[in-house]
């Protein structure tokens, strides 16, 4: 039974998507040119996935807000400007409250997007276009509840919201300053220099160090490596926990090492102002990854990050 539904759901949007024509790009374009805002509107399932596209819509650039169509005839439509553009969502196109909308709607003097599995209904009469949602069969056993007609709906959203996507020339970037709280807001929005552990946080030893002081400071910062100075505090090495495994095969003179016989000299590091999934891909995409990257800022190094911490912001 579940194989059947979506084979029938997607019947169903095949026949919705042969239907498509030029009303799509005239609905594009209303939108685009809009001086004011998007206003969707329906009521009940229709309510509900207008609801989503006016989410996605808003999310993609597009200054859109959702309006319940009863809640319109007791004050709502107050919102409703000159300016605006609503797109109003029936798939009988004979729903009431849509309906009773449209009257004030044209005085106020919005332009109207019907979504109607019915062109010639009084919905879609009363619009500038139609987008037409029209389904044969919902995949409901019952062919009652709204299934099909409500998909149907929801990617003709998707569609219109795609579409505007490329025309606003609309950047992963600027997506993500919608979302600054999710994981990929975060990969695109924050830089080294807000992750990097800094100031007295950094794990510093002068380049005559001893095996001692330097095991010392590694183990006090715990950040799993210690940045090299020399004596005009340029950092001229790094010295990781694997360095000191290596260094500890010389057991007869690993006590009298300074940090200078240790260090590693051609080291991997970072400007503070690159993004943080750059720095991730500089520390994994090597022959031999690397758990731990100086930062710098013109040459002088200012903080250091860990693998660790951008796999936190950025994830995978």
């Amino acid at each position: 039974m579940a194989k059947n539904l979506f084979d029938s759901e997607i019947d169903e949007l095949k026949k919705v998507r042969n239907k498509l024509d030029g009303n799509i790009g005239k609905a594009v374009d209303l939108i685009f040119n809009c001086k004011g805002k998007i206003v969707i509107t329906g009521i009940g399932k229709s309510g509900l996935i207008g609801k989503k596209i006016a989410a996605t819509l808003s999310s993609t650039g597009t200054h859109t807000v959702f309006m319940n169509s009863a809640e319109g005839l007791h004050g709502d439509l107050g919102m409703v400007c000159k300016e605006d553009v609503v797109i109003a969502i029936s798939n009988s196109g004979n729903s009431e409250e849509v309906l009773s909308l449209m009257p004030s709607i044209k005085r106020i003097g919005a332009k109207i997007i019907a979504m109607t599995g019915n062109e010639k209904s009084p919905l879609g009469r009363t619009s500038e276009c139609v987008l037409n949602i029209g389904i044969e069969r919902e995949g409901c056993p019952l062919n009652l509840a709204p299934m099909a007609s409500s998909t149907s709906t929801l990617v003709m959203g998707d569609a219109l919201a795609a579409i505007l996507i490329e025309k606003r020339n609309f950047k992963p970037e600027n997506f993500a300053v919608y979302h600054p709280g999710g994981t990929l807001g975060r990969r695109l929005l924050m830089k080294v220099k807000d992750i990097m552990h800094s100031g007295e946080d950094i794990p510093l030893v002068s380049e005559s160090a001893s095996v001692d002081e330097l095991i010392l400071t590694m183990t006090k910062k715990r950040l799993g490596a210690v940045c090299v100075l020399n004596s005009q505090n340029k950092m001229t090495g790094i010295i990781t926990e694997g360095d000191l495994r290596r260094a500890l095969s010389k057991k007869e003179e690993f006590f009298k090492m300074k940090s200078a016989d240790i260090m590693t000299r051609s080291f991997t590091s970072a400007e503070d102002d690159i993004m943080a999934i750059e720095a991730l891909d500089l520390m994994e995409n090597r022959e031999s990854q690397i758990s731990v990257l100086p930062v710098m800022r013109e040459e002088k190094l200012v903080g250091i990050v860990r693998v660790h911490d951008l796999l936190n912001v950025v994830g995978r």
